[in-house]
């Protein structure tokens, strides 16, 4: 597969913080590539870089074998996390103004239709919902017809239905041969877009893969979901690979038979018995811990 972004030994330090430290990885054509981890990870940092926003303190980012320039300028869509658009505008307007920008565009009733902006095209930018304003944002990334798109928390803010329309755009914008950089909190998402992922922690990569080889390769067991009402006290303590929460006991098991068996013979009700497996959140917090960062 072709590489279109190397990142090569990557720094970026500022005074006593170590924001990225030493990270390399390639992105290949046509791919979805996922940067995950907590706040103050690194991968917003990282991705700005990227970008070519931010110069790092040492380190390459090279496009296509190239340093970043004006191939690279001209090439890569950029969808922020929070864009300011003008007021008094259409959402026709946006899109011409944006494309005034780029010595090529892409053509534009196949840009308005790719993005489902057909129904508010006349509509101010001020009065879009937020699953139409992320829909116009993400056309205006793609006005340039680019060969990479970033994108750094698109759905943050959708309700479940707007989120998931947005996750279809993403497909078809892959299945084009486009490569997608996100960037994203939400583990659903992820697993759902992502050909590959990176997880950051401390301003490093701390794990690397296909979303269904990591799981893989981390976890051997499901988890078994209960009601905390439904399992007694004195049932927990005999349970050594249980969390409890207020309402929910979560027990991890290599053998459902055997866990299932157990639970009836505490007289515990299985009425309320959810057999999940392994997710990205399990991942990611097996990764990066549970305690809270700033």
């Amino acid at each position: 597969m072709t590489t279109l972004l190397e990142v090569r030994q990557l720094y970026k330090h500022c005074t006593d913080v170590k924001a990225v430290d030493g990270v390399s990885f390639q992105i290949g054509q046509g791919l979805c590539f996922g940067l995950l981890g907590p706040n103050g990870a690194g991968k917003t940092t990282t991705v700005e870089m990227l970008e070519g926003i931010c110069t790092p303190t040492r380190g390459d980012v090279l496009y296509k074998g190239q340093p970043l320039g004006k191939q690279f300028r001209n090439e890569a869509g950029i969808m922020f996390q929070s864009t300011a658009l003008q007021d008094f505008m259409t959402v026709a307007e946006a899109l011409r103004m944006f494309g005034r920008f780029y010595p090529q565009t892409r053509d534009f009733d196949q840009l308005v239709a790719s993005c489902s902006l057909e129904s508010f095209l006349d509509r101010d930018v001020r009065k879009l919902s937020g699953g139409q304003r992320q829909r116009l944002l993400l056309a205006i990334a793609l006005v340039n017809e680019p060969d990479v798109v970033f994108l750094d928390e698109p759905t943050t803010g959708l309700d479940p239905q707007a989120r998931r329309n947005f996750w279809s755009l993403v497909e078809t914008i892959k299945s084009e041969g486009k490569t997608v950089v996100l960037t994203t909190h939400y583990m659903e998402e992820a697993y759902q877009l992502c050909d590959e992922l990176v997880f950051m922690g401390r301003g490093c990569i701390i794990a690397q893969g296909a979303p269904k080889d990591l799981l893989d390769a981390r976890f051997d067991d499901v988890i078994l979901q209960l009601p905390r009402k439904d399992v007694p006290t004195a049932v927990l303590a005999t349970l050594d690979a249980a969390t409890v929460s207020d309402d929910t006991v979560e027990i991890t098991s290599h053998d459902v038979n055997h866990s299932v068996q157990t639970l009836l013979a505490s007289e515990v009700s299985l009425a309320g018995l959810q057999i999940r497996p392994r997710t990205l959140e399990d991942l990611f917090l097996a990764l990066t811990g549970r305690e809270l960062r700033h």
